[in-house]
């Protein structure tokens, strides 16, 4: 951490459960100079159409312009681009591209709620948190399902979430720790910013678009006090059992070792967020039992591009294990084959390259304990789309199955599938894939 955020680290932990003023003398010149310089600089243009090449704000003058703007409230929060990228097969995400201008300041302001809220936010909070990767998530409720019995699962689901929150609530939620004037009404220009949608203009009354800076921690924000303090203050007390929770931005997990705390749980969940204008998705919200002998479905849930369900381990015990869910696995094989197909004519070399670093890609995320499995599938389903397609180049047949098999294993390599986050004392490397 910088020595301005140790600042405001300690100023949060010296006067816990009181609201800070004076927040954005820690906003100067130079940290808009580092925000600017950590963009990505090869992101999406926003609605001023200039990329960061065009928007020089390394310029010393540059930047104390925008800033003198911020401090003074001169600054206007310019209409956000929304386009639309892919979620799953039947459905697309709306992403929120502010300008470069814009991301610096929405930057510059995280850095100075961060250490804030990292006082206020929850141990079992994880989604958009340095150091606080969804492998953490991932483990957190591996241990929790697996040595404390937690075989009853509400795996619940929020419409629409990002695109629902409530401005006035949120800004009451602000109020109780941050009411800096000048970072507040910052935060309300960009709450109120118009979206530009296929040259059309609106202006929302409810939600944060994704794709912005200041989103995540906004949306972290309002679920931190409309779910993590309700549940763990006010419910878990209540409970006869034990029980846990675990959240990751948006998807959350709630486990129980006693049925009648689920079903209870589960009766005021929906009225919960009802509360606060949010609504559970109804067929995406259900009560597990990962003890159930039924096989349609019921004793196993999704959670972050995984499917979880109990399975003994090697010492006889039953564990929470994991795969690769359907829908991402398919998602990922469609993905990679149409890349394989746009792709087929390059030059072999170049070609697996490339490949590979969308393989290493996907063994980062899904090369974890329990899924040597869905890891190797991946790898042998990539493997088949581009023998097919090597084979559909030119018009003629010129790879045999033997002869492919060499080019992948010997001569140029297709990367191996790999266990790369193992929670296990051994860090297992997957055997060679044979042909």
């Amino acid at each position: 951490m910088s020595n301005e955020n140790l600042l405001i680290a300690e100023r949060a932990r010296s006067i816990q459960g009181e609201a800070l003023y004076n927040l954005n003398q820690f906003i100067t010149k130079d940290l808009l100079i580092k925000c600017f310089n950590n963009l990505n600089k090869n992101s999406a243009v926003g609605t001023d159409g200039k990329n960061w090449y065009e928007c020089d704000l390394m310029n010393a003058a540059a930047a104390i312009e925008l800033l003198n703007e911020f401090k003074s409230g001169r600054y206007r929060a310019p209409s956000i681009r929304r386009v639309y990228v892919p979620k799953d097969k039947d459905s697309k995400r709306p992403i929120g591209i502010p300008t470069i201008r814009d991301k610096v300041l929405q930057s510059a302001v995280r850095l100075v709620l961060d250490p804030i809220y990292e006082q206020e936010f929850k141990h079992f909070s994880y989604g958009f948190r340095n150091k606080r990767s969804a492998h953490d998530a991932l483990e957190y409720m591996f241990k929790e399902v697996s040595f404390n019995n937690m075989r009853y699962i509400i795996d619940a689901d929020i419409k629409n979430y990002f695109g629902s929150i409530n401005h006035g609530l949120l800004r009451e939620f602000l109020d109780r720790r941050v009411k800096d004037g000048v970072i507040r009404k910052m935060i309300d220009k960009w709450l109120n910013a118009g979206i530009l949608e296929e040259g059309q203009l609106s202006y929302p009354s409810e939600g944060t678009p994704q794709g912005g800076i200041a989103s995540p921690i906004l949306s972290n924000i309002f679920l931190h006090y409309v779910l993590d303090e309700w549940f763990s203050g006010e419910i878990q007390p209540l409970l006869k059992g034990r029980s846990f929770i675990v959240r990751y931005a948006d998807d959350y997990v709630l486990g129980f070792s006693d049925e009648q705390d689920a079903k209870r749980v589960m009766d005021v969940l929906p009225k919960r967020f009802e509360k606060y204008k949010l609504t559970l998705h109804p067929d995406k919200t259900r009560l597990i039992d990962l003890y159930s002998k039924s096989r349609d479905g019921k004793r196993s849930f999704d959670f972050l591009g995984f499917t979880h369900f109990l399975a003994k381990s090697l010492k006889g015990k039953l564990v929470l294990k994991r795969k690769t869910s359907s829908k991402k696995f398919t998602k990922a094989i469609g993905n990679t084959e149409k890349w394989i197909k746009e792709n087929r004519g390059e030059k072999l070399k170049p070609l697996i390259k490339a490949l590979n670093v969308r393989l290493l890609g996907h063994y980062n995320y899904y090369g974890i304990t329990f899924n040597a499995v869905g890891v190797r599938r991946f790898y042998f389903e990539v493997k088949r789309c581009l023998f097919k397609w090597l084979n559909r180049r030119g018009g003629k047949r010129v790879w045999t199955w033997d002869r492919f098999t060499l080019l992948v294993l010997k001569w140029t390599p297709l990367l191996f599938p790999k266990i790369v986050h193992s929670f296990i004392p051994a860090n297992p490397i997957l055997e060679e894939p044979h042909a």
